[in-house]
């Protein structure tokens, strides 16, 4: 009876009571996952570079001497020769490519072959490949630097030629750019930003170039400038297209249509013939019209012609990763979608 009249009784006061401290922290997990794989989920750029890198190197040498010719660069290189030596190195990239996909559960294309306009990016890519090497040899021809000996093929010999050539040239274009501006940029862009990888796989690039006979300082530097200019295209269109046709264009009209040499290398079969006249500095010498200094004004109007076409007009899908690593940023993975924003 008492309970019911008096009812509950009322809770004790908390005015004294003592707050408890927060828990604390929990403990940073440094264990083996850490070390291999990223907040992200994704493995470690460093680790996913170390990987291609091994496994490439590996099977290159392995399938290497499966090739027992040998092109010294003494002798014009026939097509066949090209062909096959360019597809092994096609093959080694494919699966060095696919492995490290498979790890980041990706799809292969995903390092620089997806997003929209790949058909369109490729033919412009193209046109403008010939268009380049064609201003840099109309150039040095009217400036007297290089001489053209007339036509050399005729019939049906200039369209197998042109055929079997093209074909080569794509290849070497699609074996270069997906080595070094395919998974190894797109993954170091992850790690150290993205203008950090293309600087060093482009000078890796140009510094590629120095074994092959008849290549001059001025080649080596060309062909990294000429790398960092292809970078510039995946920076803004996020995919390897644009580059790898120009790429095809300008090697198969610097080797096939003009008949130059290609950094120091010459190709059997050319359209016409020609020869450099004068100083190596503004000829090329048998380094080929990427050997003169006039490339570097082309280089540079190329890059200010790129940032009025496309810097204007669209927003880097590798927007935020330029000169930051990862360490100065939030974390951030680029995703197939990130890709597509590009126009």
């Amino acid at each position: 009876m008492d309970d019911l009249t008096h009812g509950p009784e009322p809770p004790e006061p908390v005015l004294n009571r003592i707050p408890e401290p927060p828990a604390p922290p929990p403990e940073p997990e440094h264990g083996i996952h850490w070390i291999f794989v990223g907040k992200s989920g994704m493995i470690r750029a460093g680790w996913g570079i170390l990987i291609f890198i091994v496994v490439f190197a590996a099977e290159y040498w392995g399938l290497k001497h499966l090739f027992q010719h040998r092109h010294t660069g003494s002798e014009a290189l026939p097509p066949l020769a090209g062909l096959i030596s360019e597809s092994l190195g096609l093959l080694c990239v494919i699966i060095a490519t696919g492995i490290v996909a498979l790890i980041e559960r990706k799809s292969l294309l995903a390092y620089g072959y997806q997003g929209r306009a790949r058909g369109a990016r490729f033919l412009f890519g193209f046109v403008w490949g010939f268009v380049a090497i064609s201003a840099l040899v109309f150039a040095l021809w009217r400036l007297g630097y290089l001489a053209f000996n007339g036509q050399m093929l005729h019939g049906s010999a200039m369209i197998n030629y042109a055929a079997a050539w093209g074909l080569m040239f794509l290849i070497v274009a699609l074996v270069e750019e997906s080595l070094l501006r395919g998974y190894l940029q797109f993954t170091s862009t992850r790690g150290i930003g993205f203008w950090w990888g293309a600087l060093l796989f482009s000078f890796l690039f140009g510094l590629g170039h120095s074994t092959n006979p008849g290549e001059s300082p001025v080649g080596l530097f060309s062909a990294g400038a000429v790398g960092l200019v292809w970078c510039l295209s995946i920076w803004y269109t996020g995919s390897l297209y644009w580059a790898v046709g120009f790429h095809a264009a300008w090697d198969w009209g610097e080797s096939y249509f003009y008949g130059t040499g290609d950094s120091g290398n010459v190709v059997q079969g050319h359209l016409y013939g020609t020869h450099p006249l004068g100083n190596i500095l503004w000829s090329g010498g048998k380094t080929g019209p990427e050997g003169s200094i006039l490339i570097v004004p082309l280089l540079i109007v190329m890059a200010i012609l790129m940032w009025l076409w496309w810097g204007r007009r669209v927003e880097s899908p590798f927007k935020g990763q330029g000169w930051r690593p990862a360490w100065m940023r939030k974390p951030q993975v680029i995703e197939n979608e990130g890709l597509q924003k590009a126009a």
